[in-house]
C-alpha cells in the first residue's frame, strides 16, 4: 500500500534541477540569464546548455518566466477564510467599481462636450468664411 506525501514534503522530495528551476523562476528572467552569463564565464558548455534550455522552454522570449503564479483577478477572488474580512473586502472592491465606473461616464461627458465645442467652432468658422465669401462677391 502506497502513501500520498503531505504537500508540505513534496519541495523536499524534488530533484537539485526542479528545485533549481522553481528557484530562477521565483526570482524572475533576470536571474536565468546571470545564470547563463555565469555558466558561460566558468565553463561554457553549461552557458550554451542553459541558453537552449531557456530558448526550448520559452523562458528566453516570454514576458515573465513563473507560468505558475496565480493572476491578480483570482487572488482578489478567493477567500480569506474571515467572513468579516471578506465583507469588507467586497465592500470595498464594489464601492472602487462603483467609481471607476463614475468616472469613466464623466471622462466620456468631458470628452462629448470637448467634441460639441469643437464641431460648434468649426460650424461657426464655416458659417463666417462663408458670409465674407458672400460678401466679398457682393463688392
Amino acid at each position: 500500500m502506497s502513501t500520498i506525501a503531505a504537500p508540505a514534503s513534496l519541495p523536499a522530495r524534488q530533484g537539485w534541477f526542479s528545485r533549481t528551476e522553481a528557484w530562477l523562476d521565483n526570482k524572475g528572467k533576470g536571474a536565468w540569464i546571470a545564470a547563463m552569463v555565469l555558466g558561460f564565464i566558468f565553463f561554457w558548455p553549461v552557458g550554451l546548455a542553459l541558453l537552449a534550455y531557456m530558448i526550448w522552454s520559452k523562458r528566453m522570449f516570454s514576458k515573465s518566466c513563473s507560468t505558475r503564479r496565480m493572476s491578480p483577478k483570482f487572488t482578489t477572488m478567493r477567500s480569506s477564510g474571515n467572513t468579516a474580512f471578506d465583507a469588507y473586502k467586497n465592500e470595498t472592491l464594489r464601492r472602487l467599481e462603483e467609481e471607476q465606473e463614475n468616472f469613466e461616464a464623466f471622462l466620456e461627458r468631458l470628452r462629448e462636450a470637448k467634441d460639441k465645442s469643437e464641431f460648434d467652432q468649426f460650424m461657426d468658422e464655416r458659417a463666417k468664411s462663408a458670409k465674407e465669401a458672400r460678401e466679398s462677391e457682393d463688392a
